[in-house]
């Protein structure tokens, strides 16, 4: 039998400085059936140029050594699709989901790579798995713009396997009650991912949702490897949460929060997700927020959550009581001791 045809969804914004090696990490892959589709999210670098030319260029941009025992040339040509105006990451995957013909999906970064043997054991690994496993994901080397390792994201052992548990299986509890999964290394089943409708495009983000919205109705599968480096850049789409000026991101999540509380059958589930949102109103809060402070709060009240903290932080929102350049020092004093512990 043939095997499955992968789709590599490449979103690029901004990435002119990461995206040839993230290209050529799909091009060194040990694995032979994959589909690669690259959407440029309207860069304002030179990133368009740059794909163009390892696109017109492939074979001669490899060197022997690299093209050896490599599944190099695809058996399908790269699309290569360049939105004029920039539609957020939501929107751009779903325009390369609705050509992509593969039965997994990796939604792929264009300053994260993908180790060579990646797709290869992550197949193997799924097509042992019954339909009702939507996510196979794993461990990633964490590194910075220069290329350098800074950790892992599942500290390891000498073996290189996890020393923590990671949840698997059933894991809509685990997901509403904190962030595990690392989304680089993620490969998904394509029919469950267009069964929710993709990416909701209503969103500035992707992974919560997804996670929200696939966990309730279908298993996850952690494989206990390193199978991708991602990438720690600064001024990165998650750091929009600690900011304190405009923040869709948390906005988004209170979109989801609610959608996951239409979800919930169970108070073990109600209590994983009145943390997360005691979280979230108090980030809110940091980040002089307050109109959101007053929304997260509303729904506090509906999961019977409310406590004397969030209602003291309410009053001081109400009273707009501004604490965001002390949160700035924590923030940056808790980096300073984290980079010294590494």
């Amino acid at each position: 039998m043939q095997a499955p045809l992968v789709s590599v969804i490449c979103l690029c914004y901004n990435h002119e400085k990461f995206v040839v090696e993230a290209l050529r990490s799909v091009f060194l892959q040990t694995y032979s059936n994959i589909e690669l589709i690259i959407v440029d999210d309207a860069s304002v670098d030179g990133s368009v140029k740059i794909i163009e030319e390892v696109l017109d260029d492939i074979d001669v941009s490899s060197t022997a050594e690299e093209t050896q025992n490599r599944a190099f040339e695809l058996p399908n040509s790269p699309a290569f699709i360049k939105n004029q105006q920039n539609q957020g990451n939501c929107r751009a995957f779903n325009a390369g989901l609705k050509i992509a013909q593969g039965k997994y999906i990796i939604d792929l970064a264009a300053d994260d790579v993908l180790l060579d043997d990646r797709i290869e054991k992550q197949v193997l690994l799924f097509e042992s798995l019954p339909k009702e496993y939507a996510v196979v994901f794993s461990n990633a080397v964490n590194i910075n713009e220069a290329g350098d390792i800074l950790n892992y994201h599942y500290p390891v052992d000498k073996a290189g396997k996890s020393k923590v548990d990671v949840p698997q299986g059933n894991v809509y509890t685990e997901v509403l009650s904190r962030y595990f999964i690392n989304t680089a290394t993620m490969m998904m089943r394509t029919d469950a991912l267009r069964q929710m409708g993709g990416y909701d495009e209503s969103l500035s983000y992707e992974d919560f949702d997804f996670w929200v919205k696939t966990s309730r109705h279908y298993l996850y599968k952690y494989q206990d490897e390193v199978t991708t480096m991602k990438r720690v850049v600064r001024n990165s789409l998650s750091s929009a949460f600690y900011r304190n000026k405009m923040n869709p991101h948390l906005e988004s999540t209170l979109q989801v929060f609610y959608k996951a509380f239409e979800l919930n059958t169970s108070p073990a589930e109600n209590l994983a997700l009145s943390r997360q949102v005691s979280y979230h109103l108090r980030l809110a809060f940091y980040t002089q927020h307050f109109d959101l402070v007053f929304s997260f709060n509303d729904l506090l009240k509906k999961l019977d959550s409310t406590t004397k903290l969030t209602e003291t932080i309410v009053f001081l929102s109400k009273n707009k009581i501004k604490v965001y350049w002390f949160y700035h020092i924590y923030r940056k004093i808790k980096r300073w001791f984290a980079t010294r512990l590494r």
